[in-house]
């Protein structure tokens, strides 16, 4: 053996995603592995500030990709991941094998081939793929092994290319015409065209009032009573919310009620003779739900634990990574032999053979572009552990889900639930005083006679619109011509209802059906319209905001194609021809951004070439009617009263034209050859439904421009004025003109100040006004002991004021600063107070030490107890080594401390945050020696 030559060790290295999964791993494999996580990717096309100079100047300068080159991208390791590299770098030294273990899907394909790029590995290298953490599986998983798929590195690449491409290329058109640090994202744009699409449902929305009867009727007195509800009238159906146009108006013929009609009909029911007409009782059959896809999850977590998508898919992620479940990134409804024969043979003891039916059930996946890589989500193993088995391990929102999850594929193998619907039809002749001559009631029930798979679970149903009640009831035993007798019948009226807002679960519901996205994507493409300012929660419903309207219309009228349901989805169809080996990547990318001659389709490159044709003020203005606009500004949306051509609103004077205020980007300015519109600024927590003309016309009574004017103020005469703004009410004085106008150091800015929490802007009155502007409150002088640079003791004058800060208010003496308990306090608060308050210890920070929130175990790494403690910028994990702040999904109530462990475990791996140090200013002087410098040089080498 040559000294070069390295002796083998026979030591395998494993690398992962994540150190909680690699914790589990290890425990199966013997004692020659290494098993290391990479704590997701290890590198990525980095932005251009982030790329050295000489690259920078390059073809990767624009993008970080080579559009010219075959979109060749260019890759650096992530700063904080060098430190990884280094470890990886050096276990790999000590190894004789390389095993790539990271998911089977597109990124986890990419996360190995990014490895296999930088660790450069000179020994043997194997793809070891599972889909659940058991003993079994990973031992399985280590012995057949296969090589890296570069199709799927393909598929993925692309996908990362085509979003840097998109974003980089529509997210300044936002900026420009738009407002600044919007952003573009080639699923988050058709996402929230969908949100604000339903809001335009909404809006356009015109509610109908229509009257129905209930009556409740019984054959005998030892029968049980039961309700119908009135159906036909004189022959023709009753009209329901169903038969209303979202105009408000009726369709098709049938007997739309008032309030006289249905109130006369409930009368003349009481007095009535009413029997049995009809009698229709048909089989009832209804299947099981199929195993949960990544989406169905999402839903019906939502549904049912009220758990975001996000959360549910972290949570989900922790039960994989634990070896409870099967990979929760999948789309396919199929199961394995081995898991079949688990679910059946479970149900089978659990509920009995009849509750099993003879073959196993296979379901199809029927949704757009379904790939069907991975089995079902399921409980991991050959032999399913039940709920009960796994109380002593999981909490929280770990146990519920994967009770859901056991639940939902045992259920999936179980019988049909049977059973019988009855459909009864009662008639009535009333008497000659009443609205109608002839009635019919209809009732329904439906008895289930055998429950099979209800047993076990039952799928949750999102809310539907002008949807009836499908109960589950029995209906007394009835025959024709059965004489009822009446003991109830009351008339009721209703309001069409508006279609629905997408919850998290309908609009992963939706997106899945056109095919927009995949389902490792659905929560974060919801997250991230969140963080954007695009969409938010108001309870489970998600509401679009005016900026998002906006966006929408500009991407609508000027990139019509990008934001178009077929084409996006078309896009995904695409990425998994590439991913199938069946299409080639450059070749799609530029047909993608270069265009397509031969279709007649623009590329990207040219749809944003020019933006003239784009009106920003037409594309930030939303019409609400009557002369009512809403427009979105640079510093939030506004509503605005435009006066038609040639009107003064206030006046009625005659104009010529009304340009309004075309030139201003923030809609603040004045118009020229017309009156200023009046405007008023829209609070957050009015959603755009809402925003009718008559709200309208609220907010501009009471919050218009010039703002409600309180009188003025008695020493300098200036009018003081309550204002409605974005973030609260507030008061300010009006400056003179000569005033306002001044610029420079000389600009004089006008006093304001917010109103108190229990101020109402419709009530404050001049005087708390003028208190509220004299802020800060001298509240008294005292004599302050100071120590000289001589040692010598002395005294001097300090001020005590009453301040509102952005904590609340406080008191502040020099440089020492004491928390007020109320507002009210800083008008009213005294010295002796205030010096009793400085009397008392300073508390550090702006409170004493707390006590942790909650406490865990001691760490598995440092061994230290791991609590929850409330800081300066929110709750954090420590075990007084390693700080980590709660993720925004990380709920205090249910976090357990297997969770703790793992964000301890993550932000160890990341190593410590280093912070890049300010550059340097050079001065002209000391830039002028290093040019001198280098002349002195040149001159020197010249005559060398």
């Amino acid at each position: 053996m040559s000294p070069t030559t390295k002796a083998p060790t026979g030591r395998k290295l494993v690398i992962v995603e994540s150190p909680a999964k690699a914790k589990t791993i290890a425990g199966y494999l013997g004692p020659d592995w290494d098993v290391e996580a990479s704590v997701g990717h290890i590198r990525d096309i980095p932005t251009p500030s982030e790329m050295p100079a000489d690259i920078k100047k390059g073809p990767f300068g624009k993008f970080g990709v080579d559009v010219d080159n075959d979109f060749e991208p260019y890759y650096v390791v992530d700063s904080d991941k060098k430190k990884k590299v280094a470890e990886l770098k050096r276990l790999l030294k000590g190894a004789d094998e390389l095993y790539l273990a990271t998911d089977e899907d597109r990124e986890g394909e990419a996360i190995a081939w990014h490895l296999l790029e930088t660790l450069q590995p000179k020994v043997p290298v194997k793809r070891m793929v599972f889909h659940e953490i058991t003993k079994e599986a990973i031992q399985r998983a280590a012995s057949n092994t296969r090589d890296l798929d570069t199709a799927l590195v393909d598929a993925q690449e692309t996908r990362r290319i085509l979003d840097r491409l998109y974003g980089y290329e529509i997210s300044p058109v936002l900026w420009r015409k738009v407002k600044a640090g919007l952003s573009a994202g080639r699923v988050q744009s058709v996402a929230t065209r969908m949100v604000v699409e339903r809001e335009r449902e909404r809006m356009a929305f015109r509610s109908a009032n229509y009257w129905d009867v209930e009556g409740e009727f019984t054959p005998d007195a030892e029968s049980s009573a039961f309700t119908a509800r009135l159906s036909s009238v004189d022959g023709r159906r009753v009209a329901t919310g169903r038969d209303f146009g979202d105009d408000g108006r009726i369709k098709g013929d049938v007997a739309h009620l008032d309030e006289t009609a249905a109130t006369g009909i409930a009368t003349a029911v009481l007095t009535a003779d009413v029997s049995v007409v009809s009698v229709a009782e048909k089989p009832y059959t209804r299947r099981p739900s199929a195993p949960f896809t990544t989406s169905t999850l999402q839903q019906e977590a939502s549904r049912k634990l009220r758990l975001s998508s996000k959360n549910a898919m972290r949570v989900a992620q922790r039960l994989y990574e634990n070896g409870y479940i099967t990979y929760m990134r999948t789309d396919s409804t199929a199961l394995s032999q081995s898991a079949l024969t688990a679910a059946r043979q479970q149900a089978r003891d659990l509920y009995g053979g009849d509750y099993v039916p003879d073959a196993p059930r296979n379901y199809a996946k029927k949704v757009k572009n379904a790939q069907e890589a991975h089995e079902a989500i399921r409980p991991a193993g050959d032999r399913f552990r039940t709920p009960a088995q796994v109380a002593g391990e999981l909490r929280g929102d770990e146990f519920a889900l994967y009770e859901l999850i056991w639940k939902r594929t045992i259920a999936s193998q179980m019988a049909d639930a049977r059973g019988s619907t009855a459909t009864v039809k009662l008639g009535a002749d009333l008497d000659g005083g009443a609205p109608a001559e002839r009635v019919e009631f209809t009732a329904s029930g439906t008895v289930i006679t055998f429950r099979g798979f209800l047993a076990a679970y039952e799928e949750g149903r999102d809310e539907q619109r002008n949807a009836t009640a499908d109960e589950e009831r029995r209906l007394p035993r009835l025959g024709e011509g059965t004489a009822l007798k009446v003991i109830r019948a009351e008339a009721g009226g209703h309001d069409t209802s508006p279609p629905a807002r997408y919850t998290e679960a309908t609009l992963v519901k939706a997106m899945e059906e056109k095919g927009i996205g995949r389902p490792s994507t659905y929560a974060s493409t919801i997250g991230t319209i969140q963080d954007r300012g695009y969409v938010s929660n108001r309870g489970n419903a998600l509401v679009p905001s005016w900026l998002a309207f906006a966006v929408t219309r500009l991407m609508e009228v000027h990139f019509t194609r990008l934001v178009d349901y077929d084409f996006t989805a078309s896009m995904e169809e695409d990425l998994d021809e590439i991913a199938g080996g069946n299409a080639q990547r450059a070749t799609w990318l530029k047909r993608f951004y270069f265009g397509d001659e031969a279709s007649s389709n623009e590329g990207l490159r040219d749809l944003v070439a020019d933006l003239g044709d784009i009106d920003a003020r037409g594309i930030s203005t939303i019409e609400i009617g009557d002369g009512i606009v809403v427009r979105v500004g640079r510093y939030g949306p506004y509503v605005e009263e435009v006066a038609p051509a040639g009107v003064d609103p206030l006046t009625g004077e005659v104009f010529e034209s009304y340009a309004g205020d075309s030139a201003s980007e923030s809609g603040f300015g004045s118009g020229e050859g017309g009156p200023t519109p009046r405007r008023a600024t829209i609070n957050d927590d009015i959603a755009p439904d809402e925003m009718t003309p008559e709200k309208a016309r609220e907010l501009l009574a009471t919050a218009a421009d010039d703002g409600r004017v309180l009188g003025q103020d008695p020493e300098s005469g200036r009018d003081i004025v309550a204002k409605a703004g974005r973030y609260g009410p507030y008061v300010t004085e009006v400056l003179p003109e000569d005033v306002a106008a001044l610029k420079g150091k000389a600009k004089v800015k006008p006093r304001t100040a917010s109103l108190f929490a229990d101020m109402d802007i419709a009530t404050i009155e001049l005087e708390t006004a003028l208190k509220l502007l004299s802020l800060p409150r001298v509240v008294g002088v005292v004599d302050e002991t100071v120590t000289g640079e001589d040692g010598k003791e002395s005294t001097k004058k300090v001020e005590i004021t009453a301040q509102n800060g952005r904590y609340g208010p406080y008191l502040k003496k020099g440089t020492d600063s004491r928390s007020l308990e109320t507002e009210q306090q800083l008008f009213d608060i005294t010295l002796e107070q205030a010096e009793a308050i400085y009397a008392q210890p300073k508390q550090r920070g702006r409170a004493a030490a707390k006590p942790p929130l909650k406490e865990f175990g001691p760490d598995p790494v440092s061994g230290k107890p791991v609590v929850v403690k409330d800081g300066r910028f929110g709750e954090y994990v420590t075990d007084g080594e390693t700080n980590t702040t709660l993720r925004r999904d990380d709920d205090l109530e249910t976090l357990t401390a297997e969770r703790a462990f793992e964000m301890l475990a993550e932000k160890r791996a990341k190593g410590p945050t280093t912070r890049k140090r300010a550059a340097k200013k050079t001065t002209k002087k000391s830039a002028a020696k290093k040019t001198a410098k280098k002349a002195t040089a040149k001159k020197a080498t010249k005559k060398a």
